[in-house]
């Protein structure tokens, strides 16, 4: 037996399937744990794309194209399905999401060839243009009342488990456990699996635009949220651009530039990336957006530097810097820019703004990986390695440039409107 509630309000009707759907306190955690799965599946092949290179004699291309994929669809779901949420439901829209990512994990742990890894990262992407908007909006309405900034705190959180357990768990696997190219994607098909069927019992919310019919277009911005999300939206792509040279050409880097042959100690010194940027996602989770952001592209701009310096130099002590120093750059950034973003978007839009959002994002770093890996084959990893991070550093100071053009503004965050708490009281767990 189902209980379906309509607020007046904000027209967005809420429906619980019985005693067995989850929570509110549940299913935050279970939107967070969708969140892991596209930083995991996202990472997930950082550790085995040298292993593909030298089974298969691959070139820099093609390695950095399998990574490439991945964004490339990514940008395709979000232009067409990007505010899909916002009409048939969080949930409904995680749980496609999360087909299409097992249906991904499932041809990375059988693939004979790497065309199969070309068709695991295109599902993976269509898996995480799905899930990307929808499980950080979720979180937020599964929040307490006036705690966007803490559903921001643990998506930065959230992020960087999925990082840290895809470069941990990869290394060792790759390096210690026999099928190294198979046996890390069967362990996150069946944890994908678990998430599906634990996402199956969220709640079932349909989104304010319900009464209207869906159709594939791309995602429009409120009025008034224009400058807001310019400076959130670029706050964000310079944070997730760090992942071509940490995921893509962060392993090769680690083993050719720095001479670690050892899979699961590159792993580990990738995971400080990770490690930093889910720390500083607690730690920082009471700034406000324009320091937080200012803050971010300095360190983004001074992790670039070291990481110039560590191919420079063969050093592996700087290269650990320079992934430490760059997580703390990529949280602060990406905590800055989602807690803007949450504060200020109304709850209609949501999924829609957060999918445009990550849309310019994937963007950037579908382009970004394509650019350094024709680079690196044509005249080297270490050009392609500074030429990278000179691609960041100009993103960092764009932002900082719109963060001083906005000014104070900023920092103001929207007034929660009358549906939006009006949203919030319906969306608590019955008695």
């Amino acid at each position: 037996m189902s209980v379906v509630r309509r607020e007046r309000s904000s027209n967005r009707t809420v429906r619980r399937s019985g005693p067995l759907a989850l929570g509110r306190q549940a299913s935050f955690w279970v939107s967070a744990g969708v969140v892991v799965h596209t930083f995991w599946s996202s990472a997930a092949p950082a550790m085995t794309y040298q292993l593909y290179a030298d089974e298969w004699r691959l070139t820099h291309t093609v390695t950095t194209g399998i990574f490439a994929i991945y964004p490339i669809v990514v940008v395709a779901v979000l232009i067409l399905f990007g505010d899909i949420s916002d009409h048939i439901g969080r949930r409904t829209t995680m749980l496609l999401g999360l087909c299409a990512s097992l249906i991904g994990a499932l041809l990375f742990a059988v693939a004979p060839d790497v065309l199969w890894l070309f068709a695991g990262r295109a599902f993976m992407g269509i898996g995480v243009g799905l899930t990307a908007g929808p499980s950080t909006a979720a979180m937020v309405e599964f929040s307490a009342e006036g705690q966007a900034k803490r559903a921001a705190s643990v998506t930065a959180a959230a992020q960087a488990f999925g990082f840290t357990g895809a470069l941990l768990l990869g290394g060792a696997l790759t390096q210690y456990a026999p099928w190294p190219t198979h046996l890390s994607f069967w362990v996150l098909f069946a944890l994908i699996g678990l998430l599906f069927a634990a996402t199956w019992f969220l709640p079932r919310h349909v989104g304010g635009h319900a009464s209207r019919r869906w159709r594939p277009k791309v995602s429009s911005l409120p009025p008034g949220l224009r400058p807001a999300f310019a400076l959130a939206s670029i706050a964000v792509t310079t944070a997730y651009t760090h992942g071509v040279l940490i995921l893509s050409l962060g392993g090769q880097v680690a083993r050719d530039l720095v001479g670690s042959p050892n899979a699961l100690v590159n792993g580990a010194a990738l995971s400080l990336f990770a490690i930093t940027s889910g720390i500083l996602g607690i730690v920082a989770r009471d700034l406000r957006p324009r320091p937080a952001m200012m803050l971010g592209a300095i360190a983004s701009s001074a992790g670039m530097g070291l990481l110039a310096c560590s191919v420079a130099w063969h050093g592996l002590s700087i290269f650990l810097a320079a992934t430490a120093v760059s997580g703390i750059g990529y949280s602060l950034l990406f905590l800055g820019g989602l807690a803007l973003i949450n504060s200020a978007v109304p709850a209609g839009h949501r999924g829609g703004v957060l999918s445009a959002l990550y849309l310019s994002a994937y963007l950037s770093l579908g382009a970004v990986a394509l650019i350094l890996g024709a680079v690196a084959t044509q005249r080297g990893l270490a050009l392609a390695i500074n030429l990278g991070a000179g691609i960041i550093t100009l993103l960092s100071l764009a932002t900082i440039g719109l963060i001083a053009m906005l000014g104070m503004s900023v920092n103001t965050p929207a007034i929660p409107s009358t549906a939006d708490t009006a949203r919030r009281l319906t969306d608590r767990p019955e008695e």
